[in-house]
This record gives structure tokens, sequence and C-alpha cells, in this order.
């Protein structure tokens, strides 16, 4: 070791000696490492998919093989995206030699940046860490999947089937919702796990929608991350804020700009786009200062102006008074029409 003397490890007694190894590879929990070891589990996960003997199956995550065996076993061929080149290896010799080792193809990489084959359902035991870009990522994959069963951190699963009014409903529920119907389907205890991880997990089930809402997504998303920056304030109290004005202000007056100079020819990819649905910091993106808010006798008339049209859609919708955490898909997708039909945008 540089800079300082190799210290000796210690002697490992017992069943702790081997707690976090399966065929001799040592797990990583900073990687996300975390290997289902109760078979039962697994049967009842990929009885609970659905799986068809004509599914080609994605797997991500794979480690040793315990649950790719049960797809194999399963369904027509599985894909199993694994970024760590040390499982990739245990699982060629797991089934090399093997009748199922020609419909397994394993792809080495980190499935966020690589480019995902066709495939017509996702089963998958996930690293934590990536829960909210892969969801999306999967979304946005095509042509669309059948369904996707996945195992997410508990708090995070809940958060995916909230509904308004739960206190868990949040950005997150509303942009998974509005492309997929989500349910949930068990809960599993962090002791199914070698090793096992600080929190329990559940297994949700992602079906996306066909059709899709014909909505275009940075609009939307831009909607629903300034109204669930304050989920808890009243629409009237957060878009009196200046800095939420001052935004759509400048939106408006751009579009404005753009529709004099002639169409720009991006709306269908706009309406496709679904990069900022699954960044790490929901709902802390835009910084806006609850007490900021435009008085109307300190305002400009222009500023004063926008101030009165941005307050009068809102009570056009009955919305002034209700809060984001209350609000239903429709009521979104209403309010969304409102604003876009004044010519106000929130991209």
């Amino acid at each position: 070791m540089a800079g300082g003397k190799m210290k000796k490890e210690k002697p490992s007694h017992g069943a702790s000696a081997s707690k976090h190894y399966q065929g001799g590879v040592t797990f990583h929990k900073s990687k996300g490492q975390h290997i289902l070891k109760n078979p039962m589990l697994v049967d009842s996960i990929v009885e609970k998919s659905g799986i068809k003997s004509t599914d080609v199956i994605l797997e991500i995550g794979p480690g040793t093989g315990n649950l790719t065996k049960k797809l194999l076993e399963a369904g027509k061929s599985v894909i199993a995206v694994e970024v760590d080149p040390r499982m990739v290896l245990e699982l060629q010799r797991r089934f090399q030699g093997t009748p199922l080792s020609s419909r397994l193809k394993v792809i080495q990489g980190d499935v966020l940046k690589c480019e995902l084959p066709y495939f017509d359902i996702c089963v998958a035991n996930i690293p934590y860490q990536i829960s909210s870009p892969l969801t999306f990522k999967l979304l946005a994959h095509r042509p669309l999947f059948r369904c996707a069963v996945i195992m997410f951190q508990r708090e995070f699963a809940m958060r995916l089937v909230a509904q308004p009014g739960d206190n868990l409903y949040c950005r997150l529920s509303v942009n998974t919702q509005l492309l997929a119907r989500v349910s949930h389907l068990l809960k599993v205890g962090k002791n199914n796990f070698r090793p096992p991880p600080k929190v329990d997990s559940s297994v949700v089930r992602i079906e996306p929608r066909k059709p899709l809402p014909p909505v275009n997504f940075k609009e939307w998303d831009g909607l629903v991350r300034l109204c669930f920056n304050r989920k808890n304030k009243t629409l009237g109290s957060i878009f009196r804020q200046k800095s939420v004005l001052s935004l759509l202000e400048k939106n408006y007056k751009t579009v404005q700009a753009l529709q004099l100079s002639g169409p720009s020819g991006d709306d269908a990819e706009a309406e496709m786009d679904l990069t900022g649905f699954g960044d790490a910091n929901e709902g802390q993106s835009m910084e806006l200062d609850d007490e900021m808010e435009v008085e109307d006798g300190n305002a400009g008339g222009e500023a004063s102006d926008f101030k009165a049209k941005v307050l009068n859609i809102l009570k056009q919708g009955n919305f002034e008074d209700k809060r984001s955490s209350k609000l239903t898909q429709v009521d979104f997708l209403y309010l969304l029409s409102l604003f876009n039909k004044a010519g106000i945008h929130f991209s």
C-alpha cells in the first residue's frame, strides 16, 4: 500500500467468513452488489413476471446467475447486462457447456450508457443507486416492451406507486405514472440478499402505456418539477414567486419571438425527450425563494400584467388554492394545457 504499512487482516470465523462470497466472488456493497440467495423468492419473481416461452428477457445486474437460470428456463432467451467483469466471467462459467448457454447473451458494460437491444420483458435486481435514471431509460426505449419487473429499494418503490394525497407522492410518482401503469408486487426483507443491504426492498411491475399520452414531455416535466419544488404550498403561492414569474415570462417572450421567426421543427423530438425525468436530485433543481413574491403595488407595469395573466389561468382552472401533492395526472394535464393555450411554456 502506498504511503503506509500493510495491515494484517484478522482471520474470519464461522459463517461470517463467507457471507460476502458466492463461488469465490467477492460482492461489493458500494457497487450495489446484493445477490438474491432465497430460491423461493427467485421463483416467485419469475412467476409474477408472467414470462412467455417466446419472450426475449432483459436482465440487468445478473450477478452470479441465480435469477438468470430461472429466466432461461422460462423464456426464449436472456440478454444479461453486467458492468463487473468478474461477474461476467462467473456467469459464463456457470452456464458454459449446459443446454442453456446458447440462449444467454452477456453484455459487459454500464446499462445507463450502452444501447439496449430489443426485448419483450425486463426482470432485474438492480443496483439501487441507478433506480431513477434506469427506470426512465427503460420507458424511453423503443420499441416498447410489455413490462418490467424490478427489485427496488422499498422507499423508492413506494414513491413509484404513490397516489395523490400520499406522503410519498412526488415528481417521480407523477412522471412514472404518466408513462406507465405501476403496481407493487411484493415486499422483500433484507435478509434475502447476500450481503444484506441496510434497507428492505420491493418488487414493482411497470407496464408502459400504449399509446402514450399526447403531451410534450419537456413541457410536462418543467411544470411538474416547478410544482413539486414546494409540493405542500398552494399553486397560487408558488406562481406568485418572483423567480417563477421571471422564468415563465422569459419563456413567454422567447416563444413569441420564435413564433414570429417561423416553426422550429423540434416539437416531435421534444415530445419524446425524457432526459430530465430520471435525474437524481428530484425537486431540487430549481432554486425558489418562498418569501420572494411579486406584490402588485411594487411591480412594474409589464411584470404586474404578466403576473395577472398567470393568476387568471390558475383561477380559470380552479387551481389557485390547490396543492401539487393532491393533484392527479388529469389535473396536471389540464393545467399544462391552460398555460400552453395562453402562450406560457415550461421548457
